[in-house]
């Protein structure tokens, strides 16, 4: 405690030395006055060195933190470190919004949605968590090295004091020098006690000086070789003037900056000089990362101006609806563009980021929003249209294997038209559903097919019979030997009896089976109401050939009934009117006419009575 009490009082009078003698070590204080200023300026020129991420893709704000990282600047790179991780949320968080949104347009949940980080992602948030604790670490380390580097500089501030107090030797001059070297090498202390530590090293410095014989002589010559240094570096400090890499040319000069302060006093006469020139030559470069800075702000102006023109392209997507996914994805092409536009414009000024980046991911968002929304009422409609597709694929199966050609066919195509009148269906079940129903169609009409392919073998051989058959009846007629009705009934019966042939066959073989009957008839030479009998049974032999003959036969017997019915009405009729007429010779000869009219009918109604007791035998 006395020797802290002691050492206390020492630098206090060292320093009341100082201020009563205001040209000991007034150069000096001066110009490391003058030196802090101007790095003040220097920190503050730097911090305005922002440079704008709002426009980088996360690749490129990768590169950026790991660039920071190798640099070793950590607590002072740490504002731009939290500047990227910010942007770098925002589009990580934008990235997994959009897989959120794909996920549940494809039919999924929200609460069975697990977003899966990148990567690039992984990587992004390794590095920063480095940084982080690199960053933690130095700030503690800086801490215990100010504390060191006051202690140090407490030691030599007492080796000095010892110096100052000794008796004058010829190794005081180097030793001093020693210690001024030691000093200088020395680095930065707790702002706290830096003012202090600095004060007494001048005080005691000037004390040496002044204690001692020699003090103008050595300080002059001090001072002459400080001037030199001085000069040397103020050519340096010119020399980055011209230096192309600005970013590089900064650097050198905030280290020409420190050598400059730490070198020492020079000549009274030439210390305004020298300090101007340094200054002149630091302005210079100043001048030119000003400049630079002016024509980024206008740069960052016409981008400005870009992002607003987009913005205002993407007004009418705020309140866009459609009824239809097409016109969703066209507009949703539509906007990416945008998009797209938007991340190639580089950063606007720093006052307008944030507001510009609110107004167009904003609009953005709200795209989304109703897109998103008419995806679920889609998935609801799809949902509904499920269900009905289920129902008529149990509907369809039940068809599958039936035999009913027609009414499961006619069932079928029914359910078909339906199906195409679905609508939407949730796609990761749409056609799973359609090849459900599209297999038991497929059965089914498979099926027919191959029945078909079989009745239609069957058809080719009885139409080659039916051929056949009218071959051998026209030959027979031709030869006209043993012909007989019973024999020409037989073949219009075999020829009943043989079966259906191909459609498109129907009419040529009955046309051919008629030519050959008409010839063996022609040939029978049957004649009168036999031939008349004959001809009908063979007319009903022959439409018994017909496919649909029992219709064709129901129909012939209804036209006769109603024939009769008819010509009966006429001859009640007819017989009523022969009571009215009266006796003349007009009337008798009328009344004739009418009595052959009735007697014809009468006949006519016989004649189609036996037709009808034909038809039964059929």
């Amino acid at each position: 405690m006395e020797n802290d009490k002691e050492m206390s009082e020492e630098d206090n009078k060292a320093t009341q030395e100082v201020s009563e003698n205001p040209e000991l070590g007034k150069g000096q204080e001066v110009e490391n006055a003058s030196l802090e200023a101007e790095e003040d300026q220097s920190e503050e020129s730097q911090d305005e060195e922002v440079v704008d991420f709002s426009g980088y893709s996360k690749q490129k704000l990768l590169l950026a933190i790991k660039e920071i990282l190798k640099s070793d600047q950590y607590i002072k790179c740490d504002p731009q470190v939290n500047d990227i991780k910010s942007h770098y949320d925002e589009i990580y968080q934008k990235e997994k919004d959009a897989a959120l949104e794909l996920f549940l347009a494809d039919g999924g949940a929200e609460d069975d949605f697990e977003y899966r980080d990148a990567e690039e992602d992984r990587e992004f948030f390794a590095v920063y968590h480095e940084f982080k604790s690199r960053r933690s670490k130095q700030i503690k380390e800086n801490e215990r090295a100010k504390e060191r580097n006051a202690t140090a500089k407490t030691a030599v501030l007492d080796r000095l004091r010892e110096l100052v107090d000794s008796e004058e030797t010829t190794s005081s001059i180097e030793v001093i020098k020693g210690i001024q070297q030691e000093w200088k090498s020395i680095g930065p202390v707790p702002a706290n006690q830096n003012k202090n530590l600095w004060a007494s090293y001048n005080a005691l410095m000037d004390r040496f000086y002044d204690n001692r014989s020699i003090y103008f002589e050595l300080k002059e010559l001090d001072r002459k070789k400080n001037l030199e240094s001085k000069l040397e570096l103020c050519e340096k400090a010119e020399a980055l003037g011209s230096e192309s890499d600005l970013k590089e040319a900064i650097k050198n000069l905030n280290e020409l900056h420190e050598e400059f302060k730490h070198v020492g006093p020079v000549p009274r006469e030439d210390q305004e000089q020298v300090w101007q020139r340094f200054k002149a030559a630091s302005d210079a470069v100043y001048s030119r990362r000003k400049e630079f800075y002016e024509e980024q702000k206008s740069v960052y102006k016409g981008n400005l101006e870009l992002k607003l023109k987009l913005i205002e392209k993407l007004e009418p997507f705020r309140d866009f609806k459609a009824d239809r996914i097409k016109e969703w994805n066209n507009k949703t092409k539509e906007l990416l563009a945008i998009q797209k536009d938007w991340e190639a414009i580089g950063p606007v000024p720093k006052e307008n980021g944030r507001e510009v980046n609110k107004a167009f991911w904003g609009l953005f968002k709200q795209f989304f929003n109703h897109k998103n929304q008419f995806f679920k009422e889609l998935d609801e409609v799809r949902k509904r249209n499920k269900e009905k597709a289920e129902l008529l694929i149990l509907e369809a199966e039940k068809h599958k294997d039936s035999t009913d050609w027609k009414e499961s066919s006619d069932e079928l195509i029914r359910l078909q038209r339906e199906w195409k009148e679905l609508g939407p269906m949730p796609e990761k079940s749409r056609d799973d559903l359609y090849g459900r129903f599209k297999a038991a169609c497929d059965t089914f009409f498979q099926s027919r097919r191959n029945s078909n392919k079989e009745a239609n073998k069957e058809y080719e051989d009885n139409l080659n019979k039916k051929k056949a058959l009218c071959v051998q009846i026209a030959e027979e007629a031709k030869a006209s030997a043993d012909l007989s009705e019973e024999k020409l009934e037989a073949y219009i019966q075999e020829f009943n009896s043989i079966g259906f042939v191909p459609r498109k066959n129907i009419k040529e073989i009955a046309a051919a089976f008629s030519d050959v009957v008409d010839l063996y008839i022609a040939k029978l030479g049957v004649e009168g109401a036999d031939k008349d009998d004959f001809l009908f049974r063979l007319n009903l032999n022959k439409i018994q050939a017909d496919p649909n003959s029992a219709r064709v036969l129901n129909k012939k017997e209804h036209g006769i009934r109603k024939q009769i019915a008819d010509l009966e009405n006429n001859i009640t009729l007819w017989k009523n009117n022969l009571e009215f007429f009266a006796a003349s010779k007009t009337a008798d000869k009328l009344k004739d006419q009418f009595e052959e009219k009735i007697g014809k009918a009468e006949q006519e109604v016989d004649r189609l009575k036996k037709k009808l007791s034909i038809i039964r035998e059929f």
